[in-house]
């Protein structure tokens, strides 16, 4: 499967189906009918897990933003692929009332499941926007940090979503990401198979190449770190696959010059 508005419609069509139904379904990290770790092997401490309705949280993550965002009071955050809600409504209460969180995910299913988790909760500080993490529905210099949790790796053309994230970062913003990496080549059948694709897997990109297109863009500081210990939960995502042999959660953490833009894929050129 190589046609990217075929990977597009094959992931929007699995995840709308997690929104209805749950992880149960078969996506990252459940998928294939293996139990979902819960957030609290992905970093998550057990207030932030208190902290937020329990329906915004379907385990679809592979570590935590908001350990390397260092969200302050005041900033506007954008989540990339936000699901249920989850991370976002965790960083709205790191930023407070005098800041903002913008959820974009290109689910209907799960664009409505996060406003209703909102409505539960009776913030007014976060809403959810229907769209697509290459065309982000967000103004230019609007926000001061993106986070996005596992989503980034689901995309056929990554370059684009960091192109537009450079977009819509403010002079000085920052990247907060926890996504899965290519460790090691994958076989030929796994990078094929719909099963790896939607689990998170097949997607993945190799850490060079995300370093180099991060840094082709115009951000500086980048830094992709790889977490070893996420073996012991990624092996859970396709048992008996050795999948913890190709692929492995890391972090991701960029930023935005403070200065005039330098890179020759932003204010407007091509990407």
């Amino acid at each position: 499967m190589d046609e990217p508005d075929e990977i597009r419609e094959v992931v929007r069509e699995h995840y709308g189906k997690v929104a209805t139904q749950g992880a149960s379904v078969g996506c990252s990290p459940g998928c294939c009918g293996a139990p979902s770790p819960g957030s609290a092997k992905l970093g998550y401490s057990p207030d932030e897990l208190a902290a937020v309705p329990a329906s915004a949280d379907l385990g679809l993550g592979c570590g935590n933003p908001q350990a390397i965002a260092g969200l302050a009071p005041g900033e506007i955050v954008l989540d990339l692929g936000s699901g249920a809600g989850f991370d976002c409504l965790l960083a709205a209460r790191q930023v407070g009332p005098t800041g903002r969180v913008i959820g974009v995910d290109m689910t209907a299913a799960m664009v409505e499941r996060a406003r209703a988790n909102v409505r539960e909760l009776g913030v007014d500080h976060v809403e959810f926007r229907l769209g697509e993490i290459e065309q982000l529905p967000v103004a230019d210099a609007a926000v001061d940090v993106i986070i996005s949790n596992c989503v980034i790796n689901l995309t056929p053309d990554k370059r684009r979503v960091f192109a537009e994230a450079f977009r819509v970062l403010k002079p000085g913003g920052r990247l907060a990401i926890a996504d899965v990496v290519n460790v090691a080549p994958l076989p030929e059948a796994m990078r094929k198979d719909v099963n790896a694709l939607t689990g998170c897997v097949a997607g993945a990109a190799n850490v060079a190449d995300i370093e180099s297109a991060l840094a082709e863009l115009g951000f500086v500081d980048v830094a992709v770190t790889v977490r070893p210990e996420s073996r012991t939960f990624i092996r859970e995502w396709m048992p008996g696959s050795g999948i913890e042999d190709f692929v492995a959660s890391a972090t991701i953490e960029a930023k935005k010059p403070s200065t005039a833009c330098c890179a020759p894929t932003c204010c407007g050129g091509a990407a």
